[in-house]
């Protein structure tokens, strides 16, 4: 583990919904942080990132290319009762990682709970207008107790409120959005 605190403590301490700035490079995670973003997401190895901000990471892809904290594993393409599922998320806890387990409909989220029993689940929107409905549609699966992140295209302030109202803990931004929200959510 990368950092003194883990992912999933940074976005369950607080009395608000947390900001995970979506980077794509150093100067961006360190101007997230400054702007108050509590998390930071990298889709692929981004050179200097880790030596930029004290943040915890989230990392797509190969979680060790990237010097993360948490990695998302998604159940999409892993179904199979093959166990290349559970072997996947397995390594990444032994690697110390927080596992964030990515989900689009409540199918994926019950094979999920049975064969995982995440701590974490990324609840992802299909690219249609309809996603904040979707994210909402599947949060009352999630159990209470397990932490909820939302993955959508969204970047104004009362969509942000209104996930944090119905109980999601994180939701994924555009790391050019975080300052504006961060005043406006405090």
């Amino acid at each position: 583990m990368r950092g003194a605190r883990r992912f999933s403590q940074a976005i369950s301490e607080g009395d608000g919904i947390s900001l995970l700035a979506d980077v794509t490079g150093a100067d961006a995670a360190r101007a997230a942080e400054s702007s108050g973003a509590e998390g930071i997401v990298v889709r692929a190895e981004i050179s200097g990132v880790p030596d930029a901000t004290g943040l915890p990471i989230l990392a797509y892809g190969d979680p060790g290319a990237s010097a993360a904290d948490a990695w998302v594993i998604t159940v999409e393409g892993l179904e199979d009762e093959d166990g290349e599922l559970e072997r996947t998320y397995a390594a990444a806890l032994e690697a110390g990682l927080d596992c964030v387990v990515a989900v689009l409909d409540e199918d994926q989220l019950q094979l999920a709970l049975e064969r995982l029993d995440p701590e974490i689940f990324l609840l992802r929107a299909p690219g249609d207008a309809h996603g904040l409905e979707h994210v909402l549609g599947l949060l009352p699966d999630v159990p209470a107790g397990k932490l909820a992140i939302a993955e959508l295209a969204l970047t104004r302030r009362d969509e942000v409120e209104e996930l944090e109202r119905a109980g999601v803990d994180a939701v994924i931004v555009p790391a050019a959005a975080v300052e504006s929200l961060v005043g406006e959510l405090h």
